[in-house]
């Protein structure tokens, strides 16, 4: 008898600590987005769609007029991100982290900048690295990778444009606290 009950307890004791309760309990802490958003980058801050995508590893943001300089002895990129939809466009400098070698789908492949760049996605905002390429030929400018959703991003793949971008443009926030923050702040 005395071990039937240490037994059940033993086992209920294992199902409370298993990783699927925990990654229930975490689930609430993440935002639920859609395959297809809109973000902000910049500091209008420009709007623009966004392909949410588990299957690529670092974030993607469209380029043109890419060009690297040095600046103080460190490495830097300029370049423009235009918004054709909307016909804006807004110049950015950023420091060049590294060069990554893409493997495209015909097989070829091609040397890209990466610069970390800060960006709004429903209610994260982090900075992030992101290659830097022409996406202009692409149906959306701004490609979502793990590095950014990691931690804090769910993706629904039945469903687009579920959360507009709401962060507060002050610093990296975890999911969900952008409105609470600010109405903190504001209270204070």
């Amino acid at each position: 008898m005395i071990h039937r009950v240490l037994l059940s307890l033993c086992a209920a004791c294992l199902l409370a600590s298993s990783p699927r309760a925990s990654a229930a309990d975490s689930v609430t802490s993440k935002d639920i987005l859609g395959w297809i958003e809109w973000v902000d980058v910049g500091r209008g801050p420009m709007r623009l769609k966004a392909k949410l995508d588990t299957g690529a590893t670092t974030s993607s943001l469209t380029a043109e007029d890419i060009e690297e300089f040095k600046k103080d002895g460190k490495r830097y990129v300029r370049f423009v991100v235009r918004d054709e939809d909307h016909d804006v466009e807004e110049s950015f400098e950023a420091r060049l982290v590294r060069h990554v070698r893409i493997r495209r789908h015909d097989g070829s492949t091609q040397r890209r900048p990466v610069v970390e760049m800060r960006m709004c996605v429903g209610h994260v905002n982090r900075k992030e690295e992101f290659t830097l390429v022409d996406r202009s030929s692409f149906v959306y400018p701004v490609l979502v990778g793990r590095n950014y959703m990691e931690g804090v991003i769910l993706v629904d793949p039945g469903e687009t444009f579920i959360q507009r971008p709401a962060c507060d443009r002050q610093g990296s926030l975890g999911p969900g606290r952008g409105a609470s923050v600010a109405r903190a702040a504001g209270q204070a």
